[in-house]
C-alpha cells in the first residue's frame, strides 16, 4: 500500500471517528432534551394540577382552611418521609443500573433486576405501611387530628413503592413518556377523589373539615393505583418490543440474584441518604417551627399553625411547580450520565454536565424570578388575598433556585457513580440548614425555615458542583457567560413583570381572583415573549437548544 493510499485511509478513518464522537454528541443532548422535555410537561401539569384544586378545595373547607392545610401538610410531611424509606432509593438506583446492563446490550439481566427489586420492594412497602398506621398514635404532637390522616396515607404505601420502580424501570431505557403520562394521571385521579369527596363532606353532608382532610390524604393511594395500572398497561404494550431487546442481547455476563440485588442495594443507599437529606428539610420544619414560635412569641397554637401552613403548605405546594423542573432533569440525567461513564467516554461526559447545567439555568432562572413577580396574583387566585402569605411565596420562590440546583447536582453525582460525594455534600447542606434553622426563625418567624432551606440547599449544591468542575476541568468561562447573559434577561424580564403586575394592582381589584387570572396571563405572556426574545436574539439559547433555537427564530421571524 503506498502512502497516498495510507493517508486517504487514515483521512477517512480520522472523520469517521469525528462524525461518530458528533454523532454521539448530539445523541446524548437529544436523549436528555427529550427526556426532560416528557417529564418536565408530565411534572409541570402534574404540579399546576396539584395546585389548581387548592382552589375549590380552599374555598370548600370554609374559615378552617388554614388549620385544614396545616393538618393535611403535617400529614404529607411525614408521608413523604415513610414514602422514601419504603421504596429506600431502589427506583433510581434501578434506573441506573438498568441503562447500565443495557448499554452493555445486556438487557435480560436488567429486566431480571426488575422482578427481583419488585418483590422486595412490595413487601418493604407493606411492611413500612404496617408501621405508619401502629406508630400514628405516637408521633401526633399534641394533636390526635393527624392520627386517621396518617393511616389514610399508610394504605397508599403498599403500591407507591411498585409504581415508583415501574417508573424507574422505563426510565433505565431512557424512556420518559411511560413515566411522565402515570405522573399525570395519577394526579387527575387524585385530585378528581379529593374534590368529590371534599364537597359532598363539606358541601352536602356538612361534616368536619377533619374528615375532609382524611379523605383528601387517602385520595394518594387512589391516585397510585391509577398511574400503577397505566404503566402496567404500557409494559404489555412494550413486552415484544422488549422481549426482542432480550433476546438480542450478549448474554456474555454472568450475575446471579445475589449480585443484582447487592448491585442495587449499593447505588440505592446514596440514593436513600440524599432523598433522606433533602426530604428531612421539611421534617425539620415541622418539628422545629412550632415549640420555636411557641417559647420566643407566644402565640397560640392556632396562629402558629396558620404561618406554617403559610410556607409548608400553600408557598410549597406553589414553589414546587418551579422546584420540579429540576427534578425532571436530573431523572433524565441519571440513566444518560450512567450510560456515558459505562462507556468510559470522558469528553462526552463533561459536555453533558454542561449541557443540563445549561438547560436549568434556561428554564429555572426565569421560572423562580417570575413566579416571584406574579407571587400577589397567583397567591389571590389559590388562597385568596393574605398579605404575608404573598410574601412568603415570594420569598420561597428565590429559594427554588438553590432547592432545584441542589436536585439536580445531587442525581448528577449519581448518575455518574460519585454516590458518597453526594451523600457528604447532602449533609453538610442538611447541617447548615439545622444549625441556622432557630436563630433564622427567631428573627424572621415564616421566612426563618425558608431562608434555612434555600442556604442549605445552595451549599449543597455549590459543593458538588465545585468538586465536579475540578474533577472534569469543566468549561467555567463558557458557563460563566452563559449564566451571566441568562441572569441577565431573568432580571430584566422579571423587573418588567413586576412593574406590570403592580400597574396591574391599580386597575384591576387586588382581591378578585377572577382579575388575578387574567394579570397572570397577561405577565405570563408579556415575560415568555420578553425572555424567549433575549434568549434567542443574542443566539445564547443556541448553546442549550441547538438546532431547535434557528428553527425557533424562523417561527418567529427572529433575526
Amino acid at each position: 500500500m503506498d502512502n497516498e493510499t495510507h493517508t486517504h485511509i487514515n483521512d477517512e478513518t480520522t472523520a469517521g471517528t469525528i462524525a461518530t464522537a458528533k454523532q454521539q454528541d448530539v445523541s446524548a443532548k437529544e436523549k436528555m432534551l427529550r427526556g426532560s422535555s416528557w417529564l418536565t410537561i408530565g411534572s409541570i401539569f402534574s404540579r399546576i394540577l396539584g395546585a389548581i384544586y387548592v382552589i375549590p378545595w380552599y374555598a370548600w373547607l370554609g374559615p378552617n382552611r388554614l388549620q385544614a392545610n396545616a393538618l393535611y401538610t403535617k400529614g404529607y410531611t411525614l408521608y413523604s418521609t415513610f414514602l422514601m424509606i419504603s421504596t429506600a432509593g431502589v427506583p433510581d438506583a434501578v434506573s441506573k443500573q438498568v441503562a447500565h446492563y443495557n448499554s452493555k446490550n445486556e438487557y435480560g439481566i436488567g429486566r431480571r433486576l426488575y422482578r427481583k427489586c419488585l418483590t422486595i420492594l412490595t413487601l418493604f412497602g407493606i411492611i413500612c405501611a404496617g408501621i405508619m398506621w401502629i406508630g400514628a398514635p405516637y408521633i401526633t404532637q399534641g394533636s390526635r387530628a393527624v392520627i386517621p390522616v396518617y393511616r389514610s396515607l399508610a394504605v397508599a404505601l403498599i403500591i407507591i413503592p411498585a409504581l415508583s420502580l415501574t417508573r424507574g424501570y422505563f426510565q433505565g431505557y431512557q424512556d420518559m413518556a411511560p413515566s411522565a403520562l402515570s405522573q399525570l394521571v395519577e394526579q387527575v385521579a387524585r385530585i378528581t377523589y379529593i374534590l368529590l369527596a371534599t364537597f359532598l363532606i363539606m358541601r352536602v353532608w356538612h361534616g368536619s373539615y377533619q374528615n375532609a382532610v382524611i379523605q383528601s390524604t387517602f385520595a394518594a393511594f387512589i391516585g397510585a393505583g391509577v398511574g400503577l395500572l397505566l404503566l402496567v398497561g404500557v409494559f404489555v404494550k412494550k413486552r415484544k418490543q422488549n422481549d426482542l431487546l432480550v433476546a438480542q442481547s450478549d448474554n456474555k455476563l454472568i450475575v446471579s440474584d445475589g449480585s443484582i440485588i447487592r448491585g442495587v442495594i449499593r447505588q440505592s443507599i446514596p440514593f436513600i441518604i440524599v432523598g433522606a437529606a433533602f426530604n428531612a428539610y421539611n421534617l425539620v420544619d415541622l418539628v422545629s417551627f412550632q415549640p420555636v414560635m411557641q417559647v420566643t412569641t407566644g402565640l397560640s397554637v392556632h396562629d402558629i399553625n396558620n404561618l406554617y401552613a403559610l410556607f409548608a403548605g400553600n408557598a410549597n405546594k406553589l414553589i414546587m411547580i418551579v422546584v420540579s423542573l429540576a427534578i425532571a432533569m436530573g431523572e433524565t440525567s441519571v440513566p444518560v450520565l450512567s450510560e456515558l461513564v459505562t462507556k468510559g467516554n470522558v469528553k462526552l461526559v463533561k459536555k453533558q454536565l454542561i449541557d443540563a447545567i445549561e438547560i436549568f439555568l434556561l428554564v429555572m432562572l426565569p421560572a423562580a424570578l417570575g413566579m416571584a413577580a406574579i407571587s400577589r396574583p397567583v397567591y389571590v387566585l389559590f388562597y385568596g388575598f393574605n398579605f404575608q402569605g404573598i410574601f412568603v411565596l415570594c420569598v420561597a420562590s428565590y429559594t427554588a433556585i438553590g432547592i432545584g440546583l441542589a436536585s439536580l447536582m445531587g442525581a448528577t453525582l449519581q448518575g455518574m457513580y460519585e454516590n458518597k460525594r453526594a451523600v457528604r455534600y447532602a449533609l453538610i447542606g442538611f447541617v447548615t440548614k439545622i444549625v441556622i434553622q432557630i436563630p433564622l426563625t427567631v428573627l424572621l418567624h415564616a421566612y426563618g425555615p425558608l431562608l434555612a432551606t434555600g442556604t442549605g440547599m445552595l451549599v449543597a449544591a455549590t459543593l458538588m458542583f465545585r468538586y465536579l468542575y475540578y474533577a472534569y476541568n469543566l468549561n467555567i468561562i463558557h458557563l460563566h457567560q452563559t449564566f451571566n447573559s441568562l441572569m441577565k434577561y431573568a432580571l430584566i424580564m422579571f423587573a418588567v413583570v413586576l412593574t406590570f403586575v403592580w400597574l396591574s394592582g391599580h386597575v384591576f381589584n387586588i382581591f378578585s381572583r377572577f382579575q388575578a387570572v387574567i394579570t397572570i396571563i397577561i405577565a405570563g405572556i408579556i415575560g415568555a415573549a420578553l425572555y424567549g426574545y433575549l434568549c434567542l436574539r443574542s443566539r445564547v439559547a443556541d448553546d442549550v437548544l441547538g438546532s431547535r433555537a434557528a428553527g425557533l427564530r424562523r417561527v418567529f421571524h427572529i433575526r
